[in-house]
């Protein structure tokens, strides 16, 4: 399959600016000729005329599964949200709910423009199901604690998952160890996830860090340090960290990871409505720390738009910071692309770029968010809603097309969770 997109303006991140007219050949899954006026045969050519095309944005932390719990236990703290709330609720699901509810969250996920997620979760090989169903591009991650006793049988559960998922769909879907916190991990079963990911999985590992004061004193009064500095005597700064939150990195924590494969992911909506604080984004930029974004679960958000995470991650550091030139669009816009695809291990992904994979987004600037056309690429972040968000290309492939999604059934999807919920709360 192959598409010509004609006259069409787009991203161009690497020169932080807008290229007006020009024209993008799709070729298989990969963007094989950007220029002007060009006249190539293709299956399908597109006028790309009042459009705007970015690289798809990269929701690098999220739990895809937990739709059901969205508007369902708020205002508390993250370990009563934890502890009293959820994790008993969660208890009851299956695989089949946690199937359907990510269905909802991916066709949240895509109609905000995002082509990739990186999701932790339990029952990971049914969210799998769900990524191939749709299209879109996965990294799995099963969340793994022992604090229960359960170490073994999650380890075991995470050996079939990348048996049976990793690379599958064409290179899609990756799989990716998860320790899920070091508050719900023994100190040997941090070691030994260690040694698999290193030995077996790529040596890519995916775990939340710093996420809140708590967690830190406490990290401080069992270990004698922070949780970054704890993580890196167990090793794992020799791996590639996907590091949901950071939100009380400290300032050696910086020095120690600035110049490893340590990649902060950035939840401002799920940080601001725990209440768990205000990342340093500014203070990792000028470290040239490559940060990523994501949305968090939609019960600590309470949604899966990352347009609007993307507004929220952008204004809240100006605030914060008192300065106003903190955090520029620009950079949102990075960790909201390129930063992410790094950051979950996906080469020539994140660019609209000659020889990269063809995950795209087509932004209809005839709206009132892109009026006037002073600046798109503050558009993007200050003014754009994910209702300007047109179609969706993933893997070289539509799969939303003109605001209705192209490979599964949205509305059945809705009832069947609304149908699913109740009776989860009568179980």
């Amino acid at each position: 399959m192959s598409v010509l997109i004609k006259n069409i303006s787009y991203l161009d991140i690497e020169n932080e600016k807008i290229v007006d007219n020009a024209d993008i050949f799709i070729n298989g899954n990969k963007i094989e000729k950007i220029g002007k006026d060009l006249n190539l045969e293709a299956d399908e050519t597109i006028n790309g005329e009042d459009k705007l095309l970015t690289p798809g944005f990269v929701n690098a932390h999220t739990h895809l599964g937990m739709s059901y719990f969205r508007n369902y236990a708020d205002d508390l703290k993250l370990m009563d949200w934890l502890e009293q709330e959820i994790w008993p609720i969660e208890a009851k699901l299956n695989a089949e709910d946690i199937y359907w509810s990510s269905m909802l969250s991916i066709i949240e996920n895509i109609k905000s423009g995002v082509t990739s997620f990186c999701d932790m979760y339990y029952e990971m090989h049914r969210v799998g199901d769900a990524a191939i169903e749709s299209g879109i591009r996965g990294v799995l991650t099963r969340g793994m604690t022992d604090v229960d006793g359960e170490g073994e049988k999650k380890l075991k559960e995470f050996d079939d998952l990348y048996k049976n998922y990793h690379n599958k769909s064409d290179g899609r879907i990756k799989v990716v160890p998860a320790p899920h916190a070091i508050y719900t991990c023994s100190t040997e079963f941090l070691k030994e996830i260690s040694k698999r990911a290193k030995e077996n999985y790529d040596n890519i590992i995916h775990i939340h860090l710093s996420e809140t004061i708590n967690e830190v004193e406490n990290s401080k009064k069992d270990y004698g340090m922070t949780p970054i500095e704890y993580v890196a005597s167990l090793g794992y700064l020799d791996s590639q960290i996907i590091a949901a939150h950071c939100v009380h990195i400290t300032d050696e924590e910086i020095e120690l990871v600035k110049d490893k494969e340590f990649y902060p992911v950035y939840n401002p909506s799920s940080n601001l409505k725990l209440a768990s604080g205000f990342t340093p984004i500014d203070k990792l930029l000028k470290n040239n720390i490559n940060i990523a974004m994501g949305t968090d679960g939609d019960s600590s958000n309470n949604n899966q738009d990352f347009i609007e995470e993307m507004h929220i991650g952008a204004i809240v550091n100006k605030a914060v910071e008192m300065n106003e030139k903190a955090v520029p669009a620009i950079e949102i816009l990075k960790m909201a692309t390129v930063n992410g695809a790094k950051a979950l291990g996906f080469k020539n992904l994140g660019l609209v770029k000659e020889g990269y994979t063809a995950d795209l987004n087509i932004f209809n600037l005839d709206s009132n968010s892109f009026t006037p056309r002073n600046n798109l690429i503050s558009a993007l972040v200050y003014s754009a809603n994910s209702h300007d968000v047109e179609s969706v290309i993933c893997d070289g492939k539509f799969i939303m097309r003109n605001r209705e999604i192209v490979n599964i059934d949205e509305k059945k999807i809705r009832e069947k969770v609304i149908e699913i919920w109740e009776n989860i709360k009568n179980r």
